[in-house]
């Protein structure tokens, strides 16, 4: 249990995020709103619910009484047995686990699931939610936490119900079913329809109809488009060869960790993507990371573990934003891959795959070289799911990029989009459209749709906030640095333990951490109310 004192009052909630199980304590308080310090998830300390994502669930609250100068917390008393849980979900040592097995709680968990609405069968208003991530699954639970008993359809090509993204580059070894964000059974419980393997090829809009892939087609009263992005294929000869890879599902997953174990790995990009299956073997290069689109660096330090043999990553140029001590250097999680034994081929192109037996064997540079390569992995950014969209009259940019409004609304009645898909106004940016592939984001596009469909007339409002794991580091990022001019760096990168603001036109728009909770997020807090920070307050 986690008390709290805002000003004279106190509140008793559940102590741990529901997210990936954070210490509260250590937390960001700004009057009556927590901040988880791990991922940014925000709580109200009056209610328990749930004001910012990732998090899909609320804190248990307590009774709170205040006697004779002692304060009492009221709940049920009972024993919850559970062995210790890390932050990527993976069990402690025996020798750790007693400071965490036994709770107090009214509750089985230390969350709370918000009640919901159900579906009625006199109300013949349809929803039809294109797409099968976060933004659709949070725009089908807000729907129904917000009493709208219509019915809800998610359509999704994927096999399976949304799942954490996260997860495929950081714990590779798991089955596909836990990796669900939502078991089929809560879905079904609350009457949203699950269509797997149902992709949608056109839509109607003046018959407000989706026509499907398999020749089946459903009308709607409204319509979210939030069919996310996919991985940018390689345009190189020798692309088709098997073993070359993107990771983009649990089966690519398991196969990736499969087929790599042992064996020579090639990672072609440099971003977040790259970056974590190459923790696995001994000479990498970097890739692109979309918020779980493909490798992220917790899959690589996995990887190392299983033992891999070299891994090589190689990128036309330096895509991520972390300075380096000195100007020859190699950005800071660039050095930490360099340190156990992965290389990098920066400002370089691929220029050829060669197979042996169908199976790629080498990866050929421009520069002539040739890199042994039993399994290639592609993360070299990714582009818009909007193709089926082509020819209709809904707008998008150059990208493909549908853009909507802060109701998330697209310039068609009744049809709103959310997600990877989308680029919308991003306030840290002036106001200007922006694409962000970040779960969190996508959570809250996808909440905002929601009250929106319902006539809420809510705006978005959230700072972007970004995570992820390297070599058993974590990295946070909140805000938005792109067309940053400047940095102050306070710590030291080379202890590996520092606090970064990306500074644009005096203000800063973007902070990321090593090892410096809560920082990021008591930034993040500052941001979301409007603050502003100045690169001599920064300094």
């Amino acid at each position: 249990v986690l008390l709290v004192r805002n000003k004279k009052e106190f509140r008793a909630l559940g102590s741990r995020c529901p997210h990936y199980g954070a210490p509260l304590s250590k937390g960001v308080l700004r009057g009556e709103r927590l901040r988880c310090p791990w991922h940014g998830a925000c709580f109200n300390i009056r209610t328990g619910d749930i004001e910012e994502y990732p998090s899909l669930d609320c804190l248990p609250c307590f009774e709170v009484t205040v006697q004779d100068g002692r304060v009492f917390v009221t709940a049920k008393k009972k024993v919850l047995t559970l062995p210790a849980v890390t932050e990527h979900g993976q069990h402690l040592g025996p020798g750790m686990i007693s400071a965490f097995l036994i709770f107090f709680q009214d509750l089985e968990s230390s969350l709370r699931v918000k009640d919901t609405s159900r579906r009625c069968l006199l109300n013949c208003n349809t929803v039809l939610l294109l797409g099968g991530g976060v933004a659709a699954l949070v725009c089908a639970e807000t729907l129904r936490q917000e009493g709208f008993t219509g019915r809800i359809i998610m359509a999704t090509k994927e096999k399976h119900v949304p799942f954490d993204k996260s997860k495929l580059s950081k714990e590779m070894h798991l089955r596909a079913e836990e990796t669900y964000l939502r078991k089929p059974e809560f879905l079904k419980a609350r009457g949203i329809e699950v269509w797997t393997e149902k992709e949608a090829v056109s839509v109607d809009f003046q018959k407000q109809k989706v026509h499907f892939m398999d020749g089946s087609s459903q009308k709607y009263h409204q319509l979210l488009v939030a069919t996310g992005s996919h991985s940018s294929f390689l345009k190189v000869p020798g692309a088709d060869l098997q073993n070359v890879c993107i990771l983009q599902s649990p089966e690519d997953s398991r196969k990736i960790l499969e087929l790599a174990t042992g064996k020579n790995l090639v990672i072609v990009g440099a971003s977040f993507v790259g970056t974590r299956p190459d923790q696995a073997s001994r000479h990498p290069a970097p890739g692109r990371d979309t918020a779980g689109a493909s490798l992220q660096p917790g899959a690589a330090a996995e990887l190392l573990c299983l033992g891999f043999g070299w891994i090589k990553l190689f990128s036309q140029q330096h895509s991520l934003e972390f300075p380096s001590e000195h100007s020859n250097q190699l950005p800071l999680p660039f050095q930490m891959l360099q340190n156990r034994g992965v290389k990098f081929y920066m400002k370089t192109e691929l220029s050829e795959l060669k197979g042996r037996d169908g199976q790629v064997a080498e990866a050929v540079l421009d520069s002539g070289e040739n890199l042994p390569a039993d399994v290639v992995v592609v993360g070299i950014g990714v582009f818009p799911n909007s193709a089926f969209l082509k020819g209709t009259s809904i707008a998008t940019d150059d990208s493909g990029a549908i853009l909507v409004d802060l109701h998330m609304q697209t310039n068609i009645p009744n049809v709103f989009a959310a997600g990877d898909v989308v680029s919308f106004p991003v306030a840290l940016l002036n106001g200007d459209h922006s694409s962000i592939h970040h779960q969190q984001v996508a959570e809250a596009h996808g909440h905002i749709a929601a009250l929106n469909m319902l006539k809420k007339e809510q705006e978005l409002h959230t700072v972007p906030y970004f995570w992820t794991t390297m070599l058993g580091k974590s990295i946070r990022y909140a805000g938005c640095g792109k067309g940053y001019t400047d940095t102050v760096v306070k710590g030291s990168l080379e202890q590996q333990k520092f606090l970064i603001f990306y500074i644009r036109d005096g203000i800063v728009t973007a902070a990321a951490s090593l090892n410096c909770d809560p920082m990021v997020s008591l930034i993040a807090e500052v941001l979301y109310l409007g603050k502003q920070i100045s690169k001599e307050e920064a300094e």
